[in-house]
Protein backbone atom coordinates (compact mmCIF):
# COMPACT_ATOMS: atom_id res chain seq x y z
CA UNK A 1 0.00 0.00 0.00
CA UNK A 2 1.13 3.61 -0.56
CA UNK A 3 2.72 5.25 2.47
CA UNK A 4 0.48 7.30 4.78
CA UNK A 5 2.46 10.56 4.74
CA UNK A 6 0.46 13.60 3.68
CA UNK A 7 2.13 14.80 0.50
CA UNK A 8 2.47 18.49 -0.36
CA UNK A 9 1.35 19.33 -3.88
CA UNK A 10 1.60 22.34 -6.15
CA UNK A 11 -0.91 23.55 -8.70
CA UNK A 12 -0.33 22.70 -12.32
CA UNK A 13 -1.84 24.11 -15.48
CA UNK A 14 -4.83 22.47 -17.14
CA UNK A 15 -4.52 20.83 -20.55
CA UNK A 16 -5.24 23.12 -23.49
CA UNK A 17 -6.06 21.87 -26.95
CA UNK A 18 -3.03 22.39 -29.16
CA UNK A 19 -0.57 22.66 -26.26
CA UNK A 20 1.91 19.83 -25.64
CA UNK A 21 0.08 17.62 -28.12
CA UNK A 22 -3.22 17.71 -26.23
CA UNK A 23 -6.13 17.02 -28.60
CA UNK A 24 -9.00 17.02 -26.12
CA UNK A 25 -10.65 14.18 -24.22
CA UNK A 26 -11.68 11.56 -26.81
CA UNK A 27 -12.91 8.38 -25.11
CA UNK A 28 -14.16 5.82 -27.59
CA UNK A 29 -12.45 7.43 -30.57
CA UNK A 30 -10.51 5.07 -32.81
CA UNK A 31 -8.80 5.94 -36.08
CA UNK A 32 -6.36 4.48 -38.58
CA UNK A 33 -3.37 6.50 -39.77
CA UNK A 34 -2.42 5.27 -43.20
CA UNK A 35 1.02 4.21 -44.38
CA UNK A 36 2.85 6.96 -46.25
CA UNK A 37 1.36 9.79 -44.19
CA UNK A 38 3.42 12.15 -42.05
CA UNK A 39 1.13 12.88 -39.07
CA UNK A 40 3.30 15.69 -37.69
CA UNK A 41 5.46 16.47 -40.70
CA UNK A 42 8.12 14.06 -39.48
CA UNK A 43 9.01 10.69 -40.91
CA UNK A 44 6.43 8.82 -42.94
CA UNK A 45 4.64 5.80 -41.57
CA UNK A 46 5.57 2.51 -43.22
CA UNK A 47 2.39 0.69 -42.18
CA UNK A 48 -1.18 1.46 -41.18
CA UNK A 49 -1.49 2.21 -37.45
CA UNK A 50 -4.70 2.08 -35.43
CA UNK A 51 -4.96 4.53 -32.54
CA UNK A 52 -7.50 3.95 -29.78
CA UNK A 53 -7.74 7.20 -27.83
CA UNK A 54 -8.43 7.63 -24.10
CA UNK A 55 -9.09 3.99 -23.27
CA UNK A 56 -10.20 3.84 -19.63
CA UNK A 57 -8.56 1.55 -17.08
CA UNK A 58 -9.77 1.46 -13.49
CA UNK A 59 -7.06 0.67 -10.97
CA UNK A 60 -7.59 -0.99 -7.60
CA UNK A 61 -8.84 2.10 -5.73
CA UNK A 62 -11.32 2.97 -8.49
CA UNK A 63 -9.28 5.79 -10.04
CA UNK A 64 -9.70 6.07 -13.81
CA UNK A 65 -6.49 6.23 -15.83
CA UNK A 66 -6.48 6.84 -19.57
CA UNK A 67 -4.23 5.31 -22.18
CA UNK A 68 -3.73 5.66 -25.93
CA UNK A 69 -3.17 2.40 -27.79
CA UNK A 70 -1.11 2.39 -31.00
CA UNK A 71 -1.27 -1.02 -32.72
CA UNK A 72 -1.02 -2.62 -36.15
CA UNK A 73 -4.21 -1.89 -38.10
CA UNK A 74 -6.25 -4.54 -39.88
CA UNK A 75 -4.39 -7.35 -38.14
CA UNK A 76 -5.78 -10.49 -36.51
CA UNK A 77 -2.46 -11.35 -34.85
CA UNK A 78 -2.37 -10.91 -31.10
CA UNK A 79 0.61 -8.70 -30.34
CA UNK A 80 2.66 -7.81 -27.27
CA UNK A 81 2.40 -4.34 -25.70
CA UNK A 82 5.13 -1.96 -24.59
CA UNK A 83 4.13 0.70 -22.06
CA UNK A 84 5.38 4.30 -22.13
CA UNK A 85 4.68 5.35 -18.52
CA UNK A 86 4.99 8.93 -17.25
CA UNK A 87 3.01 11.98 -16.14
CA UNK A 88 4.28 14.05 -19.10
CA UNK A 89 1.13 13.72 -21.20
CA UNK A 90 0.03 10.93 -23.54
CA UNK A 91 0.59 12.98 -26.65
CA UNK A 92 3.49 15.10 -25.45
CA UNK A 93 6.14 14.07 -27.97
CA UNK A 94 9.84 14.47 -28.57
CA UNK A 95 8.87 17.01 -31.23
CA UNK A 96 7.38 19.14 -28.43
CA UNK A 97 10.33 18.81 -26.03
CA UNK A 98 13.52 18.71 -28.07
CA UNK A 99 13.23 22.25 -29.52
CA UNK A 100 13.77 23.49 -25.94
CA UNK A 101 17.20 21.84 -25.93
CA UNK A 102 20.56 22.91 -27.30
CA UNK A 103 20.76 21.85 -30.97
CA UNK A 104 17.50 19.92 -30.61
CA UNK A 105 19.72 17.28 -28.93
CA UNK A 106 20.96 16.57 -32.47
CA UNK A 107 17.78 14.61 -33.25
CA UNK A 108 16.52 15.61 -36.71
CA UNK A 109 12.78 15.83 -37.26
CA UNK A 110 13.13 13.09 -39.85
CA UNK A 111 13.96 10.63 -37.04
CA UNK A 112 10.57 11.19 -35.37
CA UNK A 113 6.97 10.64 -36.37
CA UNK A 114 5.45 12.77 -33.60
CA UNK A 115 3.38 9.79 -32.44
CA UNK A 116 6.00 8.89 -29.84
CA UNK A 117 5.46 9.87 -26.24
CA UNK A 118 8.46 11.96 -25.16
CA UNK A 119 11.24 9.59 -24.02
CA UNK A 120 9.22 6.59 -25.24
CA UNK A 121 9.24 4.33 -28.27
CA UNK A 122 7.90 5.57 -31.59
CA UNK A 123 4.84 3.63 -32.81
CA UNK A 124 5.98 4.36 -36.37
CA UNK A 125 8.97 2.07 -35.72
CA UNK A 126 7.33 -0.57 -33.55
CA UNK A 127 3.84 -1.18 -34.91
CA UNK A 128 5.26 -2.47 -38.24
CA UNK A 129 7.29 -4.97 -36.16
CA UNK A 130 4.14 -6.39 -34.59
CA UNK A 131 3.99 -4.45 -31.31
CA UNK A 132 1.43 -2.23 -29.65
CA UNK A 133 2.77 0.91 -27.99
CA UNK A 134 0.75 2.13 -24.99
CA UNK A 135 1.02 5.76 -23.96
CA UNK A 136 -0.25 6.34 -20.43
CA UNK A 137 -1.51 9.39 -18.59
CA UNK A 138 -0.60 8.34 -15.08
CA UNK A 139 -2.66 9.24 -12.03
CA UNK A 140 -3.52 12.97 -12.06
CA UNK A 141 -2.04 13.67 -15.50
CA UNK A 142 -4.21 14.81 -18.40
CA UNK A 143 -7.74 13.55 -17.79
CA UNK A 144 -6.75 10.77 -15.37
CA UNK A 145 -8.12 10.92 -11.82
CA UNK A 146 -6.22 11.89 -8.70
CA UNK A 147 -3.02 13.66 -7.70
CA UNK A 148 0.17 13.14 -9.68
CA UNK A 149 2.52 10.68 -7.98
CA UNK A 150 6.17 10.93 -8.93
CA UNK A 151 7.38 7.34 -8.64
CA UNK A 152 6.96 5.50 -5.34
CA UNK A 153 4.49 2.81 -4.30
CA UNK A 154 1.25 4.46 -5.46
CA UNK A 155 2.57 4.93 -8.99
CA UNK A 156 4.00 1.41 -8.93
CA UNK A 157 0.70 -0.16 -7.86
CA UNK A 158 -1.08 1.75 -10.62
CA UNK A 159 1.51 0.39 -13.04
CA UNK A 160 0.85 -3.17 -11.88
CA UNK A 161 -2.88 -2.73 -12.49
CA UNK A 162 -2.42 -1.18 -15.94
CA UNK A 163 0.02 -3.90 -17.01
CA UNK A 164 -2.46 -6.59 -16.07
CA UNK A 165 -5.40 -4.77 -17.69
CA UNK A 166 -3.52 -4.29 -20.96
CA UNK A 167 -2.43 -7.94 -20.99
CA UNK A 168 -6.11 -8.97 -20.98
CA UNK A 169 -7.14 -6.77 -23.92
CA UNK A 170 -8.42 -8.80 -26.86
CA UNK A 171 -5.65 -7.68 -29.24
CA UNK A 172 -2.79 -8.48 -26.78
CA UNK A 173 -0.89 -11.77 -26.64
CA UNK A 174 -0.65 -11.44 -22.84
CA UNK A 175 2.96 -10.23 -22.79
CA UNK A 176 3.71 -6.67 -21.69
CA UNK A 177 7.02 -4.85 -21.62
CA UNK A 178 8.16 -1.37 -20.67
CA UNK A 179 10.71 0.93 -22.32
CA UNK A 180 11.90 4.52 -22.39
CA UNK A 181 14.38 7.01 -20.99
CA UNK A 182 14.55 8.98 -17.76
CA UNK A 183 11.09 9.32 -16.17
CA UNK A 184 9.89 6.41 -18.30
CA UNK A 185 12.89 4.37 -17.14
CA UNK A 186 12.62 5.22 -13.44
CA UNK A 187 8.98 4.10 -13.40
CA UNK A 188 10.03 0.72 -14.81
CA UNK A 189 12.17 -0.07 -11.77
CA UNK A 190 9.30 0.66 -9.38
CA UNK A 191 6.63 -1.18 -11.36
CA UNK A 192 8.83 -4.22 -12.04
CA UNK A 193 9.57 -4.47 -8.30
CA UNK A 194 5.81 -5.04 -7.82
CA UNK A 195 6.17 -8.17 -9.99
CA UNK A 196 3.06 -7.95 -12.18
CA UNK A 197 2.75 -11.45 -13.74
CA UNK A 198 2.27 -10.16 -17.28
CA UNK A 199 5.32 -7.85 -17.23
CA UNK A 200 7.78 -10.03 -19.15
CA UNK A 201 10.68 -7.62 -19.83
CA UNK A 202 11.79 -4.04 -19.15
CA UNK A 203 14.31 -1.73 -20.79
CA UNK A 204 15.12 1.09 -18.33
CA UNK A 205 17.47 3.30 -20.33
CA UNK A 206 18.99 5.98 -18.07
CA UNK A 207 16.85 5.55 -14.96
CA UNK A 208 17.76 6.59 -11.42
CA UNK A 209 16.45 4.43 -8.59
CA UNK A 210 16.47 6.75 -5.56
CA UNK A 211 14.93 10.20 -5.85
CA UNK A 212 16.54 11.45 -2.63
CA UNK A 213 20.12 10.28 -3.24
CA UNK A 214 20.25 10.71 -7.00
CA UNK A 215 18.16 13.76 -7.87
CA UNK A 216 16.78 15.99 -5.14
CA UNK A 217 19.18 15.45 -2.23
CA UNK A 218 22.47 14.09 -3.57
CA UNK A 219 24.78 13.67 -0.59
CA UNK A 220 22.18 15.44 1.57
CA UNK A 221 22.32 18.64 -0.54
CA UNK A 222 18.91 19.67 -1.85
CA UNK A 223 18.40 21.05 -5.34
CA UNK A 224 15.48 21.07 -7.76
CA UNK A 225 17.56 20.38 -10.87
CA UNK A 226 15.23 20.64 -13.89
CA UNK A 227 12.06 19.60 -12.07
CA UNK A 228 10.46 23.03 -11.82
CA UNK A 229 10.96 23.43 -15.58
CA UNK A 230 9.11 20.14 -16.07
CA UNK A 231 6.32 21.25 -13.73
CA UNK A 232 5.77 24.54 -15.54
CA UNK A 233 6.35 23.62 -19.16
CA UNK A 234 5.19 20.03 -19.45
CA UNK A 235 2.92 18.70 -16.70
CA UNK A 236 -0.81 19.25 -17.15
CA UNK A 237 -3.85 17.95 -15.23
CA UNK A 238 -7.43 18.64 -14.22
CA UNK A 239 -8.35 21.57 -11.90
CA UNK A 240 -8.27 19.41 -8.77
CA UNK A 241 -4.98 17.70 -9.69
CA UNK A 242 -1.65 18.61 -8.15
CA UNK A 243 1.99 17.62 -8.57
CA UNK A 244 4.17 16.51 -5.68
CA UNK A 245 6.05 19.49 -4.26
CA UNK A 246 9.56 18.23 -3.53
CA UNK A 247 10.74 21.58 -2.21
CA UNK A 248 8.00 21.50 0.44
CA UNK A 249 8.62 17.85 1.28
CA UNK A 250 12.32 18.61 1.81
CA UNK A 251 11.46 21.50 4.13
CA UNK A 252 9.28 19.11 6.13
CA UNK A 253 12.00 16.48 6.31
CA UNK A 254 15.52 17.18 5.01
CA UNK A 255 16.55 13.69 6.14
CA UNK A 256 15.09 10.28 5.42
CA UNK A 257 11.53 9.59 6.48
CA UNK A 258 8.82 7.28 5.17
CA UNK A 259 8.13 9.66 2.28
CA UNK A 260 11.71 9.68 0.98
CA UNK A 261 12.16 5.96 1.66
CA UNK A 262 9.19 5.31 -0.62
CA UNK A 263 11.13 7.02 -3.43
CA UNK A 264 13.91 4.38 -3.39
CA UNK A 265 13.16 1.23 -5.36
CA UNK A 266 14.12 -2.19 -4.05
CA UNK A 267 15.99 -3.59 -7.04
CA UNK A 268 16.25 -7.03 -5.42
CA UNK A 269 12.54 -7.62 -6.05
CA UNK A 270 12.81 -7.36 -9.85
CA UNK A 271 12.36 -10.77 -11.48
CA UNK A 272 11.75 -10.14 -15.19
CA UNK A 273 14.54 -9.83 -17.80
CA UNK A 274 16.15 -6.37 -17.86
CA UNK A 275 18.06 -4.48 -20.54
CA UNK A 276 19.77 -1.50 -18.90
CA UNK A 277 21.40 1.48 -20.55
CA UNK A 278 23.31 4.21 -18.78
CA UNK A 279 26.20 6.62 -19.12
CA UNK A 280 28.70 8.78 -17.26
CA UNK A 281 27.21 11.87 -18.89
CA UNK A 282 23.85 11.88 -17.09
CA UNK A 283 23.61 14.16 -14.07
CA UNK A 284 20.75 12.11 -12.61
CA UNK A 285 20.59 8.51 -13.81
CA UNK A 286 24.13 7.11 -13.68
CA UNK A 287 24.08 5.39 -10.29
CA UNK A 288 20.52 4.08 -10.58
CA UNK A 289 21.53 2.20 -13.71
CA UNK A 290 24.58 0.77 -11.94
CA UNK A 291 22.66 -0.22 -8.80
CA UNK A 292 20.12 -1.98 -10.97
CA UNK A 293 22.89 -4.00 -12.56
CA UNK A 294 24.47 -4.87 -9.21
CA UNK A 295 21.34 -5.65 -7.20
CA UNK A 296 18.89 -7.37 -9.58
CA UNK A 297 19.15 -10.94 -8.29
CA UNK A 298 19.09 -12.98 -11.50
CA UNK A 299 21.20 -13.46 -14.61
CA UNK A 300 18.68 -12.35 -17.26
CA UNK A 301 20.08 -8.83 -17.25
CA UNK A 302 22.26 -6.87 -19.64
CA UNK A 303 23.89 -3.45 -19.32
CA UNK A 304 25.10 -1.32 -22.23
CA UNK A 305 26.98 1.82 -21.18
CA UNK A 306 27.02 4.64 -23.69
CA UNK A 307 28.84 7.90 -24.32
CA UNK A 308 26.04 10.01 -25.75
CA UNK A 309 23.05 11.97 -24.51
CA UNK A 310 20.15 9.62 -23.86
CA UNK A 311 17.55 11.12 -26.24
CA UNK A 312 20.00 11.00 -29.12
CA UNK A 313 20.72 7.34 -28.34
CA UNK A 314 16.99 6.58 -28.19
CA UNK A 315 15.88 8.34 -31.37
CA UNK A 316 18.89 8.72 -33.64
CA UNK A 317 21.22 5.83 -32.83
CA UNK A 318 19.77 3.17 -35.12
CA UNK A 319 21.66 0.29 -33.53
CA UNK A 320 19.83 1.00 -30.27
CA UNK A 321 16.47 0.04 -31.75
CA UNK A 322 17.95 -3.04 -33.45
CA UNK A 323 19.24 -4.31 -30.11
CA UNK A 324 16.04 -3.44 -28.25
CA UNK A 325 14.05 -5.21 -30.96
CA UNK A 326 16.01 -8.43 -30.43
CA UNK A 327 15.50 -8.18 -26.67
CA UNK A 328 11.75 -7.68 -26.91
CA UNK A 329 11.38 -10.24 -29.71
CA UNK A 330 12.94 -12.79 -27.35
CA UNK A 331 10.80 -12.08 -24.29
CA UNK A 332 7.59 -10.46 -25.57
CA UNK A 333 7.16 -12.26 -28.90
CA UNK A 334 8.88 -15.36 -27.45
CA UNK A 335 11.07 -15.85 -30.50
CA UNK A 336 14.04 -18.20 -30.16
CA UNK A 337 16.59 -15.71 -31.47
CA UNK A 338 20.25 -15.30 -30.52
CA UNK A 339 19.77 -12.49 -27.98
CA UNK A 340 20.92 -14.56 -25.02
CA UNK A 341 23.84 -16.23 -26.78
CA UNK A 342 25.26 -13.32 -28.77
CA UNK A 343 24.70 -10.27 -26.56
CA UNK A 344 27.51 -9.41 -24.13
CA UNK A 345 26.27 -9.02 -20.58
CA UNK A 346 28.38 -5.89 -20.01
CA UNK A 347 29.49 -3.30 -22.57
CA UNK A 348 31.15 -0.05 -21.54
CA UNK A 349 32.45 3.21 -22.98
CA UNK A 350 35.75 4.98 -22.42
CA UNK A 351 35.47 8.75 -22.90
CA UNK A 352 38.45 10.41 -24.55
CA UNK A 353 37.42 14.05 -23.90
CA UNK A 354 38.42 16.96 -26.09
CA UNK A 355 37.78 16.62 -29.79
CA UNK A 356 38.02 12.83 -29.84
CA UNK A 357 35.10 10.43 -30.03
CA UNK A 358 34.60 7.96 -27.20
CA UNK A 359 35.54 4.30 -27.57
CA UNK A 360 32.27 2.39 -27.24
CA UNK A 361 31.24 -1.26 -26.89
CA UNK A 362 34.12 -2.36 -24.67
CA UNK A 363 33.13 -5.84 -23.50
CA UNK A 364 33.77 -6.44 -19.79
CA UNK A 365 33.42 -9.63 -17.80
CA UNK A 366 31.35 -7.76 -15.21
CA UNK A 367 30.95 -4.33 -13.69
CA UNK A 368 32.99 -3.34 -11.86
CA UNK A 369 35.48 -5.42 -13.85
CA UNK A 370 36.94 -8.20 -11.65
CA UNK A 371 40.44 -7.22 -12.79
CA UNK A 372 40.07 -3.64 -11.54
CA UNK A 373 43.08 -2.32 -9.63
CA UNK A 374 42.03 0.32 -7.11
CA UNK A 375 44.96 2.68 -6.70
CA UNK A 376 45.14 5.11 -3.82
CA UNK A 377 46.53 8.58 -4.56
CA UNK A 378 47.19 10.85 -1.59
CA UNK A 379 46.33 14.54 -1.52
CA UNK A 380 49.34 16.74 -0.77
CA UNK A 381 48.35 20.17 0.47
CA UNK A 382 51.84 21.57 -0.08
CA UNK A 383 52.42 20.56 -3.70
CA UNK A 384 48.80 20.27 -4.86
CA UNK A 385 49.66 16.84 -6.24
CA UNK A 386 48.01 13.44 -6.02
CA UNK A 387 50.93 11.31 -4.78
CA UNK A 388 51.39 7.55 -4.85
CA UNK A 389 52.81 7.66 -1.32
CA UNK A 390 51.46 9.35 1.80
CA UNK A 391 52.97 12.82 2.41
CA UNK A 392 55.48 12.78 5.26
CA UNK A 393 54.40 16.12 6.72
CA UNK A 394 51.09 17.69 7.64
CA UNK A 395 49.74 20.42 5.37
CA UNK A 396 46.47 21.91 4.24
CA UNK A 397 44.76 23.64 1.37
CA UNK A 398 41.74 25.95 1.58
CA UNK A 399 39.04 27.42 -0.64
CA UNK A 400 36.30 30.00 -0.30
CA UNK A 401 33.14 27.90 -0.14
CA UNK A 402 30.95 30.82 -1.28
CA UNK A 403 32.80 31.38 -4.56
CA UNK A 404 32.14 29.16 -7.58
CA UNK A 405 35.61 29.97 -8.93
CA UNK A 406 37.38 28.99 -5.71
CA UNK A 407 38.40 25.36 -5.17
CA UNK A 408 41.26 23.20 -3.99
CA UNK A 409 42.83 21.15 -6.77
CA UNK A 410 45.05 18.07 -6.62
CA UNK A 411 46.53 16.60 -9.79
CA UNK A 412 48.14 13.41 -11.07
CA UNK A 413 49.91 13.15 -14.44
CA UNK A 414 49.98 9.72 -16.07
CA UNK A 415 53.35 8.29 -17.00
CA UNK A 416 51.73 5.57 -19.10
CA UNK A 417 48.51 5.26 -21.08
CA UNK A 418 45.77 4.20 -18.68
CA UNK A 419 42.11 3.22 -18.77
CA UNK A 420 39.92 4.03 -15.76
CA UNK A 421 36.52 2.35 -15.67
CA UNK A 422 34.57 1.94 -12.47
CA UNK A 423 33.75 3.72 -9.22
CA UNK A 424 36.12 6.39 -7.88
CA UNK A 425 36.02 7.54 -4.25
CA UNK A 426 37.46 10.53 -2.37
CA UNK A 427 38.30 10.28 1.33
CA UNK A 428 39.00 13.76 2.65
CA UNK A 429 39.56 15.39 6.01
CA UNK A 430 37.96 18.84 6.14
CA UNK A 431 37.16 21.60 8.58
CA UNK A 432 35.03 24.73 8.50
CA UNK A 433 35.46 27.57 10.99
CA UNK A 434 32.25 29.40 10.09
CA UNK A 435 29.47 26.83 10.54
CA UNK A 436 28.53 23.56 12.21
CA UNK A 437 27.67 22.02 8.84
CA UNK A 438 28.89 22.28 5.26
CA UNK A 439 28.66 20.55 1.89
CA UNK A 440 31.63 19.57 -0.25
CA UNK A 441 31.53 19.01 -4.01
CA UNK A 442 34.12 16.83 -5.75
CA UNK A 443 34.69 16.60 -9.50
CA UNK A 444 37.25 14.72 -11.57
CA UNK A 445 38.53 16.80 -14.49
CA UNK A 446 40.75 15.67 -17.36
CA UNK A 447 43.55 17.87 -18.75
CA UNK A 448 45.60 17.47 -21.89
CA UNK A 449 49.40 17.38 -22.02
CA UNK A 450 49.52 21.18 -21.96
CA UNK A 451 47.33 21.43 -18.87
CA UNK A 452 44.20 22.53 -20.74
CA UNK A 453 40.92 21.46 -19.13
CA UNK A 454 38.91 19.17 -21.39
CA UNK A 455 35.22 18.45 -21.84
CA UNK A 456 33.43 15.55 -23.48
CA UNK A 457 30.88 16.18 -26.25
CA UNK A 458 27.73 14.14 -25.62
CA UNK A 459 26.94 13.75 -29.34
CA UNK A 460 28.97 12.47 -32.27
CA UNK A 461 30.62 15.40 -33.98
CA UNK A 462 28.99 14.59 -37.31
CA UNK A 463 25.55 15.22 -35.77
CA UNK A 464 26.43 18.65 -34.35
CA UNK A 465 26.80 22.07 -35.96
CA UNK A 466 30.45 22.27 -34.80
CA UNK A 467 33.69 20.53 -35.69
CA UNK A 468 35.42 21.20 -32.36
CA UNK A 469 34.30 21.84 -28.78
CA UNK A 470 36.11 25.17 -28.89
CA UNK A 471 33.58 26.42 -31.46
CA UNK A 472 30.64 26.07 -29.03
CA UNK A 473 29.55 29.50 -27.77
CA UNK A 474 29.24 29.82 -24.00
CA UNK A 475 25.47 30.34 -24.28
CA UNK A 476 25.20 26.93 -25.99
CA UNK A 477 27.25 25.08 -23.39
CA UNK A 478 24.88 22.95 -21.33
CA UNK A 479 24.88 19.69 -19.41
CA UNK A 480 22.89 18.14 -22.27
CA UNK A 481 25.73 18.55 -24.74
CA UNK A 482 28.88 18.71 -22.59
CA UNK A 483 30.23 16.57 -19.74
CA UNK A 484 32.89 18.04 -17.45
CA UNK A 485 33.63 14.96 -15.34
CA UNK A 486 32.24 12.68 -12.65
CA UNK A 487 30.93 14.36 -9.50
CA UNK A 488 30.46 13.42 -5.85
CA UNK A 489 28.62 15.41 -3.16
CA UNK A 490 28.41 15.04 0.61
CA UNK A 491 26.96 17.10 3.41
CA UNK A 492 29.22 16.79 6.45
CA UNK A 493 26.40 16.35 8.99
CA UNK A 494 25.09 13.39 6.94
CA UNK A 495 28.42 11.60 6.57
CA UNK A 496 27.35 8.41 8.41
CA UNK A 497 27.76 5.17 6.42
CA UNK A 498 25.84 1.89 6.56
CA UNK A 499 28.31 -0.54 5.04
CA UNK A 500 25.72 -3.33 4.98
CA UNK A 501 23.78 -1.38 2.34
CA UNK A 502 26.67 -0.06 0.26
CA UNK A 503 26.56 -1.42 -3.28
CA UNK A 504 30.38 -1.50 -3.35
CA UNK A 505 33.23 -0.46 -1.01
CA UNK A 506 33.93 2.35 -3.48
CA UNK A 507 30.39 3.72 -3.22
CA UNK A 508 29.33 4.11 0.42
CA UNK A 509 25.65 4.13 1.38
CA UNK A 510 24.73 7.14 3.51
CA UNK A 511 21.51 6.51 5.49
CA UNK A 512 20.74 10.26 5.72
CA UNK A 513 18.50 9.52 8.71
CA UNK A 514 19.81 12.31 10.93
CA UNK A 515 22.17 15.27 10.94
CA UNK A 516 25.24 15.02 13.14
CA UNK A 517 26.41 18.62 13.34
CA UNK A 518 30.09 19.44 13.78
CA UNK A 519 31.67 21.94 16.16
CA UNK A 520 33.11 24.73 13.96
CA UNK A 521 36.79 24.15 13.27
CA UNK A 522 36.65 20.42 13.95
CA UNK A 523 38.36 18.23 11.38
CA UNK A 524 35.99 15.55 10.08
CA UNK A 525 36.53 12.57 7.77
CA UNK A 526 34.25 12.40 4.72
CA UNK A 527 33.97 9.42 2.35
CA UNK A 528 32.55 10.72 -0.92
CA UNK A 529 31.37 8.23 -3.50
CA UNK A 530 32.03 9.79 -6.91
CA UNK A 531 29.70 8.71 -9.71
CA UNK A 532 31.00 6.14 -12.19
CA UNK A 533 33.69 7.03 -14.69
CA UNK A 534 35.04 5.52 -17.88
CA UNK A 535 37.94 7.59 -19.21
CA UNK A 536 41.14 6.93 -21.15
CA UNK A 537 44.33 8.87 -20.43
CA UNK A 538 47.41 9.09 -22.62
CA UNK A 539 50.87 9.39 -21.13
CA UNK A 540 51.36 13.03 -20.14
CA UNK A 541 47.66 13.72 -19.60
CA UNK A 542 46.37 14.66 -16.16
CA UNK A 543 43.47 13.91 -13.87
CA UNK A 544 42.61 16.44 -11.21
CA UNK A 545 40.40 16.21 -8.15
CA UNK A 546 38.70 19.51 -7.44
CA UNK A 547 37.03 20.15 -4.10
CA UNK A 548 34.83 23.19 -3.60
CA UNK A 549 31.73 24.61 -1.97
CA UNK A 550 29.59 25.13 -5.09
CA UNK A 551 28.13 22.64 -7.54
CA UNK A 552 30.69 22.35 -10.38
CA UNK A 553 28.24 22.50 -13.26
CA UNK A 554 27.63 24.48 -16.38
CA UNK A 555 25.55 27.62 -15.80
CA UNK A 556 22.15 26.38 -16.99
CA UNK A 557 21.99 23.97 -14.05
CA UNK A 558 20.38 26.57 -11.78
CA UNK A 559 18.46 28.57 -14.37
CA UNK A 560 15.09 27.03 -13.51
CA UNK A 561 15.42 26.93 -9.70
CA UNK A 562 14.71 29.57 -7.07
CA UNK A 563 17.34 30.80 -4.61
CA UNK A 564 18.36 28.39 -1.86
CA UNK A 565 17.51 29.37 1.74
CA UNK A 566 20.36 31.07 3.55
CA UNK A 567 20.75 28.36 6.19
CA UNK A 568 21.42 25.82 3.42
CA UNK A 569 24.33 27.75 1.93
CA UNK A 570 28.02 27.16 2.52
CA UNK A 571 29.78 29.94 4.39
CA UNK A 572 33.41 30.90 4.84
CA UNK A 573 36.57 28.92 4.24
CA UNK A 574 36.81 25.14 3.99
CA UNK A 575 40.20 23.61 4.73
CA UNK A 576 41.42 20.22 3.47
CA UNK A 577 43.95 18.54 5.74
CA UNK A 578 46.59 16.15 4.39
CA UNK A 579 49.54 14.19 5.74
CA UNK A 580 50.25 11.27 8.10
CA UNK A 581 47.51 12.11 10.62
CA UNK A 582 44.97 13.13 7.97
CA UNK A 583 45.58 10.83 4.97
CA UNK A 584 43.16 12.42 2.51
CA UNK A 585 43.19 10.37 -0.68
CA UNK A 586 41.50 9.55 -3.96
CA UNK A 587 40.91 5.97 -5.09
CA UNK A 588 40.78 5.40 -8.85
CA UNK A 589 39.69 2.26 -10.78
CA UNK A 590 42.38 1.13 -13.24
CA UNK A 591 41.60 -1.75 -15.60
Amino acid sequence: MPNPVQVATKRIAEPKIGENGYAGFQPGKSEVIKAGTRPFDGKALTSDIQIDHDVEIRVRDGARLYIDVYRPANSTEKVPAVLSWSFYGKKYSAMDMLPMCVWNCCVPKSDLSGLEKFEGLDPADWCPKGYAIISVDTRGAGNSDGQICVMGSQDAEDGYDVVEAVAKMDWCNGNVGMAGNSALAIAQWFIAAQRPPSLKAIAPWEGMGDMYREQFCRGGWFFMSNFDLIAKAIVRGQPNAGLEDFDAMYRRSPTQNIYWEDKRVDMTKIQCPVFIRGSDVSGIHTMGSIRGWLEIPHNNKWIWWGSKQEWYELYSEKESMVELGKFFDRYLREEKNDWETSTPKVRWSALQFGNREAIDDIVLEDFPAPSTEYRKLFLDGTSGKLATTKPSTESSKSYNSEDFKSFAEFSYTFENASRLIGLPKAVVYLSCEALDDFTVFAILRKKDKDGKELMHLNFPFHATPVKTIEEIPEKEQATLNLHLGSVGILRASQRAIDESRSIHPQFPFHPHRKQDKIKPGTIVKLEIGIWAMGVDFDAGETISLRLGGQYPSLAEFTSFSGPRPDHELNKGTHTIHTGPEYPSHLILPFI
